[in-house]
């Protein structure tokens, strides 16, 4: 069976996430013990503890989604899950994909994302950013409802999740405003997201210039499994068209309908979300509605089980 492996971004987190596979599986808890070491405070303790106000900080937040993933994926392999034919990640998940394929160092991508956080969250003032889900509507309905409610300012389509569900981010106002126009055009909701950040905006361009820098420092290898961005919905090899991408996907938008629909053209049977909770998982069954492909999440023992099970993986 041929499989992919995909890893969640920001908003996939919660306070008390993995505690049952870390309860059953002390390679969880080596995983963010090493992190922690790196980032020299206990990421565990944030995340088991919270409260959620700490762990919802953006340089907290990427980081612990980053370490989560990456447990996921040994625990994975420790049980003798089958050995993904590509990987790929939404947003920040795309920096997991590429440590779980062998092109990034661990302990550097962990401060890496961290400090991507602190880039994304001084580029924009406090408040002056949002983010909105629009659900019910096309991906050009969207669009247009975001440049009607502009009026010289930034709102834009920065996550194409799956058909009928697209995230704006933008200015808080004009986020505002795109809101209202797209119940005016017909959404069945359109809703604030608890987040300040209007990630993937052309507001990050700041942070990406950063992030560019800090990507210098950076060692990155061929990945040892293909690697497709979500970005553009296509494979990514070379090294520095690797460190390139990952400063244009900042302040790019997530194609992540686009990212799974490939995935399916080449192939791919069964993809296995690596990480906390199972929006990415919710997202593949849209998306891949009417096709056979396997979606399948890991967050506990029993969905460790069932997606082991249902790969014909070892026991």
């Amino acid at each position: 069976m041929m499989l992919a492996c995909v890893f969640p971004g920001q908003g996939s987190q919660s306070v008390g996430m993995l505690a049952e596979l870390a309860a059953n599986h002390s390679i969880v808890g080596h995983t963010f013990a090493e992190a922690s070491a790196v980032l020299g405070y206990d990421l565990w303790q944030r995340v088991s503890a919270g409260p959620a106000e700490l762990l919802d900080q953006t340089e907290c937040t990427q980081p612990a989604m980053l370490v989560a993933g990456v447990a996921t994926w040994r625990l994975w392999a420790a049980q003798g899950g089958a050995r993904p034919v590509i990987v790929s990640g939404h947003s920040l998940g795309e920096f997991t994909a590429l440590v779980c394929a062998g092109a990034m160092d661990f302990g550097a991508a962990v401060t890496l994302v961290r400090d991507r956080g602190r880039y994304m969250q001084s580029a924009v003032p406090a408040g002056g950013g949002g983010m909105a889900a629009i659900l019910g509507l096309e991906d050009a309905a969207v669009e247009a409802v975001c440049a009607e409610a502009a009026h010289g300012e930034v709102v834009e389509a920065v996550n194409y999740n799956a058909p009928g569900q697209v995230v704006i981010a933008g200015q808080a106002a004009a986020v505002e405003r795109a809101l209202a126009a797209a119940l005016a055009r017909g959404a069945k909701r359109a809703l604030l997201l608890p987040v300040s950040v209007p990630a993937h905006s052309s507001l990050m361009q700041g942070a990406a210039a950063q992030l560019r820098e800090r990507l210098a420092g950076i060692a990155i290898s061929a990945p040892g499994i293909e690697y497709l961005s979500a970005v553009d919905a296509q494979l990514h090899r070379d090294p520095e068209d690797i460190r390139a991408l990952l400063v244009r996907q900042l302040a790019s938008a997530v194609r992540w309908t686009s990212a799974v629909a490939a995935l399916s053209e080449r192939g791919v049977q069964a993809i296995v979300e690596c990480g906390p909770g199972k929006v990415l998982t919710s997202l593949n069954r849209r998306i891949e509605r009417g096709r056979d492909t396997k979606c399948l999440a890991i967050e506990d023992q029993a969905s460790l089980r069932a997606a082991l099970d249902a790969t014909g993986s070892a026991s």
